[in-house]
């Protein structure tokens, strides 16, 4: 990658890369030359599985993806790259009218979306606000990312990605801190003392019941569909992360 020159002609030796995504080519030209001076690295697809294939084969800072996109819908493509991956930004193309369109691709994980036409100023306010967001948030040793696996579960616990079968699981934060207690202790018999204690505190007086509560949440996000139970009870003790037996 060869360092180039900044709007300010200070040389950038690390610059963000943005991927578009966008089937009018004319609208592509004009990012292409805006987010260029303004020091980014872009790449283009034209159409939705072009762009899929893209972002497998390289690593993108940020995604610029219109929603009425060839080949594969945008909000399709959106469902496929969450499905991989959790943490890049992506910023939605949409149309005036495409309320529902808005509605499902931040459901889906979009971090926000700007409606054509747009103007220039406001679209890099957004990628810049995007970008510190995403900066702030993943810390900067994640590109060494250390995950904890079991079965086909994995767990990062610098970024608190979960994924199962390749597929993001989203969980509250009491929740994830019982998945990963859980995991830390694979196949070791937990009683409900012990998890109380761990997950809620030493200081926390509440009835134990309140782990088979969490357990149950749990299990639907974590098990529910999927073929094989991985959080198992143990009668009368408590619960066990392992593999079916």
């Amino acid at each position: 990658m060869k360092p180039l020159k900044d709007s300010k002609g200070v040389n950038n030796l690390s610059k963000e890369s943005i991927l578009i995504v966008e089937d009018e080519e004319k609208i592509v030209r004009l990012l292409e030359i805006e987010l260029e001076y303004e020091g980014y690295e872009t790449g283009k697809a034209l159409d939705g599985i072009d762009a899929f294939e893209m972002f497998l084969s390289q690593k993108w800072d940020l995604i610029l993806l219109d929603i009425m996109l060839p080949g594969m819908s945008g909000i399709e493509l959106l469902r496929r790259i969450r499905g991989k991956n959790s943490a890049v930004p992506i910023i939605l193309l949409t149309a005036k009218d495409s309320i529902e369109d808005k509605v499902s691709g931040l459901d889906l994980g979009a971090n926000d979306y700007i409606t054509k036409p747009f103007r220039m100023e406001e679209l890099l306010a957004r990628i810049r606000a995007v970008l510190r967001m995403s900066q702030a948030t993943i810390p900067s040793s994640s590109i060494d990312e250390e995950w904890l696996q079991f079965s086909d579960l994995r767990v990062n616990d610098k970024t608190r990605e979960v994924v199962r079968s390749d597929l993001d699981v989203s969980l509250t934060p009491k929740e994830y801190d019982l998945l990963l207690y859980l995991l830390k202790n694979k196949r070791q018999v937990l009683d409900r003392g012990q998890i109380l204690e761990a997950v809620w505190g030493y200081d926390y007086y509440g009835d134990t019941k309140i782990v088979d509560v969490y357990i149950r949440y749990l299990r639907k996000k974590i098990d529910a569909d999927f073929d094989t139970a991985l959080i198992h009870t143990v009668r009368g003790v408590g619960y066990v992360l392992k593999d079916a037996t």
